[in-house]
């Protein structure tokens, strides 16, 4: 098993200051935001899209540090019926065309989320079948624009040798196992799942019977992240309106690894993944606003490293 770094977490760094520290941690990848819901702080997609040298340069970082690229990642909403919907959906092509340049297999992105109708000019996310109307935008997302959309781009991909790595993430169409099934079942296996057990946590669900439903099969790329659960949910229940920060207040919050589910409960998540026969990376993603940033990655890699190295200790005795 490998541990990687998405590099938005250290996005105050320079690109050459964010490889250091990822080396220092001994880590094996890192995985770059393009654009989309990131701000890009490390790579210009145009700019390596049009210039071989710059990719070569990129390569040649990457390769003095013995570090690899896990993932580009192009989240965002390619199905967002304003404007923003065309230029993450050209974000996602140009993703796919600079991994290949580059010879990374895989693009993570978001399964988007259209309006409920085609006169709905902001996005529609349906988590209830009442009143009975919710059922029929439902079904319009995912047979108008849903589908269609991934019917387009998972050919483009695949003639690239890409996979699309989806993740499970609240306000898109896909946001758990079973909506990521239907996507999968209607495209086939160009498309997998980026998976986030950190977005499930918040919703209810338990990430170990999700890795096991899920399989090696369908599991393309995971993020390492977590979420802690807070009292305030025992009064307003999981759903939560208000910002990020502050975090007081909110009924949940992304933490670092081990500060909400607990070091076994990481175990457990790990022996899962082994169980199923992903051996790959798990890319730490931090969103913790409590935590000095560096000091936050720092206790995720080591609940991760104490997981893999004991989940491996049991598989060998």
């Amino acid at each position: 098993m490998k541990i990687g770094l998405n590099t938005d977490s250290l996005g105050a760094l320079s690109l050459e200051e964010t490889l250091d520290h990822a080396a220092s941690l001994g880590l094996d990848c890192v995985e770059f935001g393009l654009g989309g819901w990131s701000s890009a702080p490390h790579l210009d997609i145009g700019e390596l899209l049009a210039s071989p040298s710059e990719r070569d340069r990129l390569l040649g970082m990457l390769r003095e540090r013995k570090l690899e690229i896990s993932a580009l990642n192009a989240s965002g909403n390619p199905l967002h019926p304003g404007e923003i919907g065309p230029k993450d959906s050209q974000l996602a092509r140009d993703a796919i065309e600079l991994a290949a340049e580059l010879g990374v297999g895989r693009v993570i992105m978001m399964s988007g989320l259209p309006g409920g109708g085609v006169e709905e000019k902001t996005p529609n996310w349906i988590t209830s079948s009442w009143p009975l109307e919710a059922m029929d935008m439902l079904e319009w997302q995912w047979t108008e624009r849903v589908i269609p959309f991934w019917k387009d781009l998972a050919p483009f991909a695949e003639v690239k040798g890409i996979r699309l790595c989806v993740e499970n993430h609240g306000r898109q169409c896909v946001y758990n196992p079973e909506s990521y099934f239907r996507l999968r079942e209607a495209i086939g296996p160009t498309v997998g799942m980026n998976f986030d057990p950190s977005h499930l946590i918040w919703m209810g669900g338990d990430p170990v019977s999700a890795v096991r439903a899920l399989g090696v099969e369908n599991i393309y790329h995971f993020h390492g992240k977590d979420t802690r659960v807070e009292p305030q949910a025992r009064l307003n229940g999981t759903l939560d309106t208000k910002h990020v920060v502050p975090v007081v207040g909110r009924t949940w919050n992304f933490v670092p690894l081990g500060h909400g589910l607990s070091r076994r409960g990481w175990l457990e998540i790990v022996q899962a993944l082994c169980e199923v026969g992903y051996d790959d990376v798990i890319s730490i993603e931090n969103e913790d606003y409590t935590l000095e940033i560096k000091a936050a990655i720092a206790e995720s890699v080591d609940v991760l490293r104490f997981a893999i190295g004991e989940s491996e200790r049991r598989r060998s005795a």
